[in-house]
């Protein structure tokens, strides 16, 4: 066995270790990508759950304008029958009067 390198050797040498410093390079690139996509699909399922949770508000929300609606219109509706029974009491109180002034 002959320890003397052999002519040409370390030019092979020079690139194993070049293609391995590209592979180590590319493979914390990679390694890089692969946590940047771990972080992107956790804020991605952060998202979803915030989109799921305003779904669910805006159902609430929704739930209680309908009702506020509905006590709404039956506010109305009593203010306008207080209002008629209003104009017809005052009406008879006035016909009660004039009738009153002129007896």
């Amino acid at each position: 066995m002959n320890d003397r390198p052999t002519p040409g050797s370390e030019p092979v040498a020079a690139d194993i270790d070049a293609a391995t410093r590209r592979l180590m390079a590319a493979l914390d690139a990679l390694e890089s990508a692969v946590e940047r996509r771990r972080e992107a699909d956790r804020d991605e399922d952060e998202l979803a759950t915030r989109i799921q949770a305003l779904g669910a508000d805006r159902s609430r929300l929704a739930d209680e304008l309908d009702g506020s609606l509905v006590k709404t219109r039956k506010l109305e509706r009593a203010n306008r029958e207080i209002a008629e029974r209003l104009d017809a009491a005052i009406g008879t109180i006035r016909s009660v009067l004039d009738a009153g002034e002129t007896s």
